[in-house]
């Protein structure tokens, strides 16, 4: 019998513990002179997963080490390792480590930018943290931290912050102060409040507050305008405010809660993800099927529903629909009426008119069993869509809404049935009006949200501004060239669309809107920004400024010092500066722009 060739092992084999325990020295050993040179040039230093007990107290000192170098002059000697190549710590990762705590003498690294601290055991954090006025990424994930210290608020450059997977059981309300955040995780902690200051973070983007205690959110929680992603699954509420003033927000995730009913949703246009999985909703409201008709995702299953509405045809852009478990009955027939529907899920549900094989049979078996129970009945409920809604259905929604219909005049009739209604939102949008309806009047005393884009009105009548409780006026894509001098009467006006007119100035009237927040004046003919005091200058609570696409020649300094406004866009201008690479940075970028270019 022939020997086989002994064959060398290629793996190197560790003598090391696998649960070696280093001692403070040996963590002074891991910041070795090599990467003290890489920070010193790179301004970056990474100890991440070095089974690090405690930090090596020269990471503090970093910045200040003098590395030994030769005294002698050689020439060709590359200089990449001297004093005036050396770049500040600007980011440090200390993440995947057992350290538990975080030394005074981080306060030294005033130019850091990003800290991680990820992974580790934590219990607190040193108060000079909040020193760091420049940190703008902080990631604290995955500790044992309880609370914050108050000095940690003054972290006011933080853009991106992240504490999930900590023990956190309050946050106090100086939080509102970091006004700068964009992106913040909360999740998986033991939070049973938040504090009412959390609605000064109107920069925020995504929020994530999942799995704490939670039994309701603070009223101010609606101002996050800008936010998109918004997580508050598994925790304990029981009902949602309003959702309205979130008219960015794309996804909602509410899953495992204790919601009872549906929130309102009208006005959040850009919502395209709904889960509520696992609450205690009982109804899917016709209001609710009216107000997000670009829906693409509804989750709903594990609830009580017992019944849909017939309208629920609306969601004509749904996608997926998840109906399991449930206490469903029956179904409406118009559901079949969703052409774009691709997935819908009805399992435990006591369905007494469908098939057990066709449930079973998945989404096409159910969709064609639906599209089958439609006959001729339809052309009934055409014409029935094509009245006015009565006083019961009003009073109901609080809102008179009939888009696209191809109407060219709505009867004074239906604003007096609309006011004995108390509707306090109009939406005639997407039709052929010509002329500014005139019954508008008659809903002055409760008219708050009116929308009238893409129609063909050319004239705004003075009496608008009987409407004294209008908060959100939309008039865009429409042919408009100016507005009545009453129209600056609109005290408690915020928001005021007039894209797609045809605007060559900004209306002396507008700057009459003392609480004007928002303004969308893009694709006109708007020829200046007048920023004098007796025009933008007055409207000191403007956040968003949309003049994309106007006549623009020129772009006067002093609008930088409009530091308000939270969004400027001026794109598709004629004026040669600031250019399409400046402007391509954003508002903040745009605004110091302009401030670097006012003569002294």
């Amino acid at each position: 019998m022939s020997r086989r060739t002994p064959i060398k092992a290629r793996v190197k084999v560790c003598n090391k513990s696998v649960f070696h325990l280093q001692d403070k020295k040996a963590d002074e050993n891991e910041l070795s002179i090599g990467l003290i040179k890489s920070a010193k040039r790179t301004g970056q230093l990474s100890l991440c997963n070095r089974g690090l007990g405690t930090v090596p107290e020269n990471v503090w000192k970093i910045d200040e080490l003098v590395m030994d170098d030769t005294r002698e002059v050689d020439f060709a000697r590359s200089d990449q390792g001297n004093w005036w190549n050396c770049e500040p710590l600007k980011m440090l990762d200390l993440s995947s480590n057992v350290v538990n705590t975080i030394s005074p003498n981080v306060k030294l690294l005033q130019e850091l930018v990003t800290l991680k601290l990820h992974d580790n055991a934590l219990t607190s954090l040193p108060a000079e943290l909040g020193q760091l006025k420049n940190l703008s990424n902080l990631s604290l994930d995955h500790n044992k931290i309880k609370e914050l210290p108050i000095e940690f608020y003054k972290l006011t450059e933080l853009r991106w912050l992240s504490i999930s997977h900590n023990e956190l059981n309050i946050i106090q309300a100086d939080f509102g102060d970091l006004v700068m955040l964009t992106f913040l995780d909360l999740s998986h902690n033991k939070l049973p409040s938040l504090p009412p200051g959390m609605g000064y973070l109107v920069r925020l983007v995504e929020l994530n507050l999942s799995h704490n205690e939670l039994m309701e959110l603070p009223p101010d929680i609606v101002n996050l305008r800008d936010l998109k992603k918004f997580n508050i699954s598994n925790n304990n509420l029981k009902k949602l405010p309003a959702m309205g003033e979130l008219r960015k927000m794309e996804i909602l995730d509410a899953n495992h809660n204790d919601i009872e009913q549906l929130p309102d949703f009208y006005g959040c246009t850009a919502l395209k993800e709904i889960y509520l999985a696992n609450n205690f909703i009982k109804e899917i409201t016709e209001e609710f099927c009216d107000q997000i008709q670009h829906l693409n995702v509804l989750n709903i299953r594990d609830n009580k529903l017992e019944a849909i509405p017939e309208n629920i045809s609306l969601l004509k852009k749904l996608k997926r629909l998840d109906l399991t478990n449930n206490n469903l009955n029956k179904l409406p027939r118009n559901l079949g009426l969703l052409s774009q529907l691709q997935s819908i899920s009805m399992e435990g549900n006591k369905l007494s008119f469908v098939r057990q094989d066709v449930i079973r049979g998945g989404t096409d078996r159910m969709m064609k069993y639906l599209r089958d129970r439609i006959t001729e009945e339809v052309v009934g409920e055409t014409r029935y869509e094509s009245e006015w809604p009565d006083k019961y259905t009003l009073k109901k929604s609080q809102s008179l809404t009939v888009p696209s219909r191809d109407l060219t005049l709505i009867p004074d009739e239906v604003f007096r049935t609309a006011a004995e209604a108390e509707v306090h939102i109009v939406d005639i949008s997407r039709n052929k009006l010509q002329a500014f309806p005139k019954g508008i009047s008659i809903l002055s005393d409760t008219l708050s949200q009116l929308i009238l884009s893409s129609n063909s009105i050319e004239n705004v009548p003075s009496e608008i501004s009987r409407c004294s409780h209008l908060q959100f006026l939309d008039l865009a894509k429409n042919c408009i060239a100016d507005l009545p001098i009453e129209f600056g009467g609109l005290k408690n006006l915020r928001e005021l669309v007039i894209s797609n007119n045809k605007f060559t100035k900004i209306p002396r009237c507008v700057y009459e809107l003392d609480n004007l927040e928002i303004l969308l004046a893009a694709e006109n003919q708007v020829t200046e920004i007048n920023i004098s005091s007796d025009a933008l200058a007055k409207l000191k609570k403007l956040a968003v400024l949309d003049l994309t696409n106007n006549s623009i020649i020129s772009v006067p300094p002093e609008l930088g010092n409009f530091t308000h406004l939270r969004s400027l866009e001026l794109m598709g201008n004629c004026f040669r500066q600031p250019r399409h690479a400046i402007l391509a940075k954003g508002t903040a970028s745009v605004l110091s722009y302009l401030r670097d270019r006012i003569p002294v």
